[in-house]
């Protein structure tokens, strides 16, 4: 489909989706960001839903001012995968030993690292601008107290809720590894930090919603904010990167026979902000909770835990700030669905899947999640499919 306009106070709101069957919380938190002074678009993925200030699947572009709250207190949160040789004949019948391989490597929940993670000793990982990314720590600490050694010892750790490490294979039997997960802690705590401090500012005060206060251009807060903002973003790419290379060295190690290779990893935000330019404007484009979908670049959408994902590749539709969904999106909240649904209804929705069945995954069931699929369909125009995946291995956090 292509998009539906909804009239807003400062721009249109354009919707990929049908605006009726957004729920009346996120409608009027659209209609809100709508009439920020500094906003110039404002693009809504189909995977919408409510969130903190600003809906999650919503994109919006403003000259001059950023908005904490329209990235999401996960900073840089994003997706990464890679398709290796392996192919669903070369996977054993019980994969149970295969997951608690995994999550053996690849700290989960409020879980550390014994020890700092050694970029150096990883397979193919990328240390360009290793050493200088941990130089720039201690500006950041300043805001929230947050010692390095527990940043470090997150570093390449999963974290709880909606992320995942998954063995999925495609619709032509390949196996592919993918992971989603973001800045952890620390990416969490800058966002509170900035949210609180831009609720203070003189010019947020008229806000409708103070949620959604700014920093503006040319000040100290805004140049503090952009520095935190740029570093969490590298926290959580380089995070997503170590726990690719310790998922990758697990295969290579189960399957040493077989001698595993591996494309090029695709890696993408979805929390994040970016300096674009739009008709011919200077922007800084927040995505929260969407996907950067220029023309021809690769990006990854993923289903729940048991129905699926695709990755895709982008079409540079302007009209949407070259962005697309990052997921299904929740349809019902997590407390929702844990009255709604059972352990019982767990396992038969995650069948076929080795994956944890227990009552802490539940608000994470399939059911909760609007169909993959439909969300795929709405968005045609913005980007193409690639490949279709279903996980087999699904380590929740």
């Amino acid at each position: 489909m292509s998009y539906v306009e909804v009239p807003g106070a400062k721009v249109p709101i354009r919707m990929w989706t049908d605006p009726s069957t957004v729920d009346d919380g996120a409608m009027q938190q659209l209609r809100n960001t709508a009439t920020l002074p500094w906003i110039k678009g404002l693009a809504v993925m189909p995977d919408v839903h409510f969130g903190k200030g600003a809906t999650v699947g919503s994109v919006i572009a403003m000259q001059g001012a950023v908005c904490p709250a329209a990235v999401g207190v996960d900073i840089g949160c994003g997706m990464s995968a890679v398709k290796t040789s392996l192919t669903a004949n070369d996977l054993p019948g019980d994969l149970s030993r295969l997951r608690s391989k995994i999550e053996q490597a690849i700290p989960v929940g409020r879980g550390l690292h014994r020890s700092e993670v050694d970029p150096g000793r990883l397979y193919q990982f990328p240390t360009a601008g290793w050493d200088d990314f941990w130089s720039r720590f201690d500006g950041v600490a300043d805001a929230v107290k947050f010692r390095r050694e527990r940043a470090a010892l997150q570093m390449g750790t999963l974290g709880a809720g909606n992320h995942f490490v998954e063995l999925c294979v495609d619709t032509s039997d390949s196996v592919w590894l993918m992971l989603h997960s973001g800045s952890r802690n620390i990416g969490k705590e800058l966002a509170e930090f900035h949210i609180g401090e831009a609720r203070k500012l003189p010019h947020n005060q008229g806000l409708v919603d103070r949620d959604l206060a700014v920093f503006v251009a040319d000040t100290p807060q805004m140049a503090a904010y952009r520095h935190d903002l740029f570093w969490a973003q590298e926290y959580a790419k380089y995070n997503r990167a170590i726990m690719m290379a310790l998922f990758q060295e697990v295969v290579r190690r189960e399957f040493r026979k077989a001698r595993v290779t591996f494309d090029q990893v695709i890696s993408c935000h979805h929390n994040y902000v970016a300096e674009e330019q739009y008709e011919g404007m200077d922007m800084l484009v927040t995505r929260k909770g969407a996907i950067r979908a220029g023309s021809g670049e690769f990006g990854i959408i993923p289903g729940s835990m048991g129905t699926g994902s695709y990755i895709v590749k982008g079409l540079g539709n302007a009209a949407s700030f070259n962005s697309a969904s990052h997921g299904a999106g929740r349809k019902m909240s997590r407390s929702a669905a844990k009255k709604r649904f059972s352990t019982r209804d767990l396992e038969e929705q995650t069948r076929g899947v080795e994956c944890r069945k227990d009552s802490g995954v539940v608000d994470e069931i399939p059911g909760a999640y609007k169909p993959i699929e439909k969300v795929i369909e709405q968005q045609r125009d913005l980007v193409e499919v690639v490949a279709k995946l279903k996980q087999v291995i699904c380590v929740k956090g």
